[in-house]
């Protein structure tokens, strides 16, 4: 919670419209969209995230190179789809958001899944350099990674009016 915290308000939204398009919660497009523009991203979003289960089902369980295509290939496709959308604002933030997407398994996998995605060249030259900056020698170079499932998913939280409350 206290690292969801410490992202920029553009991120934490796009982090919580992210899980709710990906885990299938409720109607992201109802709740996300304030334009035009942003229901056609999430519908983009959408598509690209149909990807997750069969994602979520090929998470290679050792480093065999026969494993790693056919999870790595949509991995990137999916990452770079998310780094294009300008919102994640580094590897602390697409790691948060991916671990939720698809489980604790796929943390061996991210930060080689995110250099490869920030490195693609549909990303200006200055967002490649400030997100292939954002990750850690140490994260991406980790001996071991948890097992532990996240147990915090971020969501939606409705605005009360406090002029409306009977006091």
């Amino acid at each position: 919670m206290k690292e969801f915290a410490g992202f920029g308000a553009a991120t934490q939204r796009y982090i919580r419209r992210s899980l709710d398009v990906g885990l299938a919660r409720g109607d992201a497009l109802d709740t996300w969209s304030r334009d035009p523009v942003e229901a056609a991203s999430i519908r983009a979003q959408a598509r690209v995230y149909e990807r997750l289960d069969a994602l979520r089902a090929t998470v290679p369980d050792d480093s065999g190179l026969d494993c790693v295509e056919p999870f790595m290939a949509p991995l990137v496709t999916m990452s770079a789809f998310d780094l294009g959308q300008d919102r994640l604002s580094g590897f602390g933030a697409y790691r948060f958001l991916y671990e939720r997407l698809i489980g604790a398994s796929a943390r061996p996998w991210l930060p080689g899944a995110f250099c490869a995605a920030a490195s693609l060249p549909h990303l200006h030259p200055d967002r490649r350099r400030a997100l292939l900056q954002s990750i850690s020698e140490a994260a991406a170079t980790a001996p071991g990674w948890s097992n532990r499932e996240p147990v915090f998913y971020p969501e939606w939280v409705d605005k009360i009016d406090v002029t409306a409350l009977p006091n």
